[in-house]
């Protein structure tokens, strides 16, 4: 009996469900796209329609800017899109972020888009979905990469702005912008109360956040004023502020770096940060295998990342995996 087509495709604007007729994530503009999350190498501008997980409307509105048609769609409600059923489900990558699950003729095909396992308080968790096929991503592909309790490095990170307090420092801590340093504010509301500095592009995604209903830390803009004294201040900036004129009104600081990057000693050394804290918003090799084979897919293709390594591994558990060639980053 033959084999039926696939429910996705590659193609040279993303990934699209023929019988659908919609894409997910295209790279490049489409009629009809259904965005897993917020993040810019998954929401890209130009399409016709987008739709999304309702809890991260909020996000691609703001991420989209004005003059785009957007809906937002109930996590687990079906939505009928040509001959296939659709619904989106939690991811657990960033406020709203979804898998997309693709229904037609009693097959079932899950898009995940980024996902982590770790407990996040900014977003909804992670559910696997039983599916014939799983797309899947393998940022942190490799048996290097396993995650400490969030916890634990919420506390070294207190720990490290005490000491800098203490020694007249400010602490610069380097964020991603969407959903890593939302995390980090929420998750120091159980270390203390201390309002914390923002860069403008995290303060602006803040303020998103807490309309969702977020419970952060306390927040207060990085501004330009020379005379203010940051000395002992915790700020947070994207990672493209690093080694700009912004930093210079912090006066004499140290410097620290959240990324799951920095699980590797070189990788800490050669971006120049004083401090790495391994914390990310993207699943580690335990949670990526755990992920998979929770899914009783009878294939897994994987996305973008360390695919090599995940693909052998899932081929020796008898589960058949190959590599998708997509456009698709890792914003960490």
């Amino acid at each position: 009996m033959p084999e039926p087509e696939p429910l996705i495709s590659v193609t040279s604007r993303g990934l699209y469900c023929a019988p659908g007729d919609f894409f997910i994530d295209p790279w490049q503009p489409v009629q009809t796209a259904i965005i897993t999350h917020a993040h810019g190498d998954h929401l890209r501008h130009g399409s016709a329609q987008y739709y999304v997980a309702q809890p991260g409307e909020s996000l691609a509105r703001h991420r989209l800017g004005s003059g785009h048609t957007l809906t937002g769609i109930d996590y687990g409600v079906q939505r009928t899109f040509g001959t296939t059923t659709v619904s989106l489900h939690p991811a657990g990558h960033v406020l709203g972020s979804a898998q997309v699950r693709i229904e037609k003729g009693g097959r079932v095909w899950v898009v995940s888009g980024d996902y982590k396992r770790q407990p996040d308080p900014t977003c909804a968790a992670l559910e696997p979905i039983e599916c014939d096929v799983f797309v899947s991503e393998a940022t942190f592909a490799l048996p290097v990469y396993r995650w400490p309790a969030t916890a634990d490095v919420i506390a070294d990170i207190k720990r490290w702005w005490d000491i800098n307090s203490e020694r007249g420092l400010s602490s610069l801590l380097f964020c991603y912008a969407l959903g890593k340093a939302q995390r980090v504010l929420a998750e120091l509301r159980a270390f203390t109360e201390t309002p914390v500095y923002v860069h403008g592009a995290v303060g602006a995604l803040v303020d998103v956040y807490r309309k969702a209903g977020i419970a952060m830390a306390p927040t207060l803009p990085a501004t330009t004023e020379r005379a203010r004294d940051y000395r002992g201040a915790l700020i947070i900036a994207p990672p493209g502020a690093a080694g700009t004129p912004w930093i210079r009104r912090f006066g004499e600081h140290a410097t620290g770096f959240c990324s799951g990057w920095m699980r590797v000693r070189g990788d800490r050394r050669r971006r120049g940060y004083d401090r790495g804290f391994v914390l990310s918003d993207h699943a580690d090799w335990p949670a990526l295998i755990d992920t998979c084979l929770a899914t009783h897919a009878r294939r897994v293709l994987l996305t973008h990342g360390r695919t090599d390594a995940l693909t052998r591994y899932l081929n020796e558990q008898g589960v058949e995996s190959r590599a998708l060639e997509t456009a698709y980053g890792a914003e960490e």
